[in-house]
């Protein structure tokens, strides 16, 4: 185990002594209690593996996405002459 100094402001000092004594730790597990949560709440860079979240299911009012495709496809204005040649 390793011993430090920190230094702190008084009222900083005096609300963390509060909770130390109402839960009945001592000051030095108070701090190590708020050094965990610190390293929990900010892991170090790369040090746990991001994943993107999964893709929810496409669809609209209960239909599949293949039958949102379809019904896209459907509305879809014939193709005339002169808008084939434009490709």
């Amino acid at each position: 185990m390793v011993k430090t100094q920190i230094q702190m402001p008084d009222d900083l000092y005096a609300k963390i002594k509060e909770l130390a004594d109402k839960k009945e730790w001592s000051l030095a597990e108070a701090f190590r209690r708020g050094a965990e949560l610190l390293l929990q709440r900010y892991p170090a860079p790369g040090s746990s593996s991001w994943t993107p979240p999964a893709p929810r299911r496409l669809g609209w009012r209960g239909l599949t996405d293949a039958e949102v495709h379809a019904a896209a496809i459907a509305d879809m204005e014939p193709a005339t002459a002169s808008s084939r040649r434009k490709r």
